[in-house]
């Protein structure tokens, strides 16, 4: 049969998958870890921690986990030095942790507003800023945004998850535009929706 990770190998890369305990970021993380590549991750609770250590082991993934709040700037970037003392330079960025607040725009309180924004844009700067001196330093790599379907259309209810994923669509054309002469690919994708605990 044919195995198309072998087409797509990602063998001795290091990779950081954010908010991967579970969902999209757990699927991606898997993913990258079945074609070869040397995972790490973080999430923002002791328990989804746990939880997640021993799903990656049941699926026979040995898997570098964090608790790091990706809006934390040192933190992050604490993070990062440990995962290159521990697994080497990170190749790939996979930035995914994110939250929503589905509340109408009328009802919804400003410092919700900003937590939303916080995280699912601000976070994805702090972070992508705190891996790209060592991809500098290696001479490549990868930065994938979850820039999910909202970042193109409007919804009742996500006015803060829409001016954030909007956001991050153009964070992504500007970090391609600023490093891609560096050998540095930044790209966005753009999930609908997909049945993971976010969505339910």
């Amino acid at each position: 049969m044919f195995d198309v990770t072998k087409q797509f190998s990602l063998t001795g890369k290091v990779a950081l998958v954010t908010g991967a305990a579970y969902g999209i970021g757990y699927a991606i993380a898997k993913a990258y870890a079945d074609a070869g590549a040397k995972i790490a991750f973080n999430c923002r609770k002791q328990e989804h921690l746990e939880q997640a250590l021993a799903d990656y082991k049941k699926d026979g993934i040995e898997a570098l986990g964090y608790i790091c709040d990706v809006t934390d700037e040192a933190a992050v970037k604490a993070m990062v030095a440990d995962i290159e003392m521990k697994l080497g330079t990170i190749d790939i960025l996979v930035n995914n942790a994110g939250i929503i607040k589905r509340t109408l725009m009328l009802e919804m309180e400003t410092a919700d507003f900003r937590q939303v924004v916080d995280i699912d844009l601000t976070a994805p700067f702090i972070v992508s800023k705190a891996v790209l001196p060592g991809m500098l330093r290696k001479g490549h790599g990868k930065i994938i945004n979850v820039c999910s379907m909202l970042s193109e259309v409007g919804r009742e209810t996500v006015a803060a998850y829409t001016a954030a994923k909007g956001g991050l669509k153009m964070l992504t054309k500007n970090i391609a535009s600023e490093f891609g002469d560096r050998n540095i690919q930044c790209n966005g994708i753009g999930p609908g929706y997909i049945a993971t605990p976010q969505t339910a």
